[in-house]
């Protein structure tokens, strides 16, 4: 199932059932899994590790070398990628800065033609990233989240689980779990509730209005993040959605996007 056309390294591992196509070109520290179908003229460089069941289409480059000042070419870049993803045309994954570390995709994502994937970015589980998606060095995307058509994330930002940013939507501060952001500047515009309910059995119409209750005390009150997170102990059930909200807040080093007149 390997192409004689394709260039596979013998020192490369390849798992039972892998299909490599015609013009594929595969270096030597590489290991893909079970099952995996790589395309014509797709890239898998040193320092990449691959799961079973993923799909990586034409002209994809994986582990490419940082586009980073702070990368030394001494050092040997890695990607860590899980199982069952779909990695469409033109998408470029940077491996990391250092060998310690590691550019990681989880299971289950589906990246769309020309994302942009920086150096040690971590990608969760579910995620959809729409066309020419680019994610900054050192972000991390957490599951469930949907970055449609050239949205853009700057370094370092944590999209939290569950959120949405709207096409060419550019952040660069922390996106907050469960929530939709749009425009430019970025502005909240509502709860992800269709994502949510698709995904979280739980999800009633008590959870979705305490959810709408914690993003407004959050974007639409005139105080601090700290009294937000205060009164939303004080005014909701402390569910573990409700929880992953408040510790997102507590954890966040870039800010978080509350509303377009933020200028904190």
């Amino acid at each position: 199932m390997i192409s004689p056309l394709a260039f596979v390294d013998p020192a490369a591992k390849i798992g039972k059932n892998v299909e490599i196509h015609p013009f594929a070109y595969i270096e030597g520290d590489v290991t893909i899994g079970d099952n995996c179908v790589i395309k014509s003229h797709a890239s898998i460089l040193n320092g990449t590790t691959m799961g079973s069941g993923n799909v990586v289409y034409q002209n994809v480059v994986v582990c490419a070398q940082p586009q980073s000042f702070h990368y030394d070419k001494a050092e040997r870049p890695r990607v860590v990628i899980g199982n069952d993803n779909v990695i469409r045309e033109n998408v470029l994954i940077a491996g990391s800065n250092r060998h310690e570390d590691a550019t990681t995709i989880g299971n289950n994502n589906f990246l769309m033609n020309k994302v942009h994937i920086c150096h040690d970015v971590h990608i969760g589980n579910h995620c959809v990233l729409g066309i020419s998606v680019s994610v900054a060095g050192a972000c991390q995307i957490h599951d469930y989240v949907i970055l449609s058509s050239a949205a853009m994330v700057q370094r370092k930002v944590r999209v939290g689980k569950f959120a949405l940013l709207q096409s060419g939507c550019r952040v660069s501060k922390d996106v907050l779990p469960y929530a939709i952001f749009g425009g430019n500047p970025p502005a909240y515009h509502g709860v992800n509730t269709v994502v949510i309910q698709q995904h979280l059995p739980h999800a009633d119409e008590r959870l979705l209005r305490h959810l709408a209750n914690a993003f407004r005390l959050i974007t639409a009150g005139n105080f601090s993040l700290e009294d937000a997170v205060i009164k939303i102990h004080e005014q909701i059930e402390l569910s573990p959605e409700i929880r992953d909200i408040t510790d997102f807040i507590a954890t966040a080093e870039r800010g978080i996007i509350r509303y377009v007149e933020d200028e904190d």
